[in-house]
């Protein structure tokens, strides 16, 4: 992921297929804890009913850049590496704003069509009458 210089990271972990929330949830950047005091401008926000954990960062900075892991009690890690650039280009760039592109938004709606879609299929009995077709030569 491609942030520039001055924008806001914001990570965010959701923890699946648990049967309960995670105890904790912890943040690394590449091997150490992240630390809040020595930079500022670092928060964690976690909901605990939701099994999701943010780590926002505001105004990057280059020394912003590593690979960042959400570590949740008695699940799975997962990392993404953050490359924070100081006035470069590239086309794989992320903005501050990009949580709202088109993408994002549309997917809890697809989302919500794709469960109703499932849940009409395994409640609705579907009728087909059967038909006698006679083939001829």
């Amino acid at each position: 992921m491609y942030i520039r210089s001055g924008s806001d990271i914001n990570l965010t972990c959701v923890v699946l297929e648990t049967p309960d929330p995670p105890s904790f949830i912890y943040w690394y950047r590449d091997r150490d804890v992240i630390n809040y005091s020595g930079r500022g401008g670092i928060s964690v926000v976690t909901e605990k009913q939701t099994r999701t954990s943010r780590l926002l960062i505001s105004k990057a900075q280059p020394p912003d850049t590593g690979n960042y892991t959400c570590a949740p009690s008695a699940s799975d890690s997962a990392s993404v590496t953050v490359h924070v650039l100081n006035g470069e280009h590239p086309a794989a760039m992320q903005h501050g704003n990009s949580s709202n592109s088109a993408v994002t938004r549309l997917l809890p709606i697809f989302l919500l069509f794709v469960c109703h879609s499932i849940q009409v299929l395994l409640v609705t009995d579907v009728y087909v009458p059967s038909r006698v077709v006679k083939l001829t030569r």
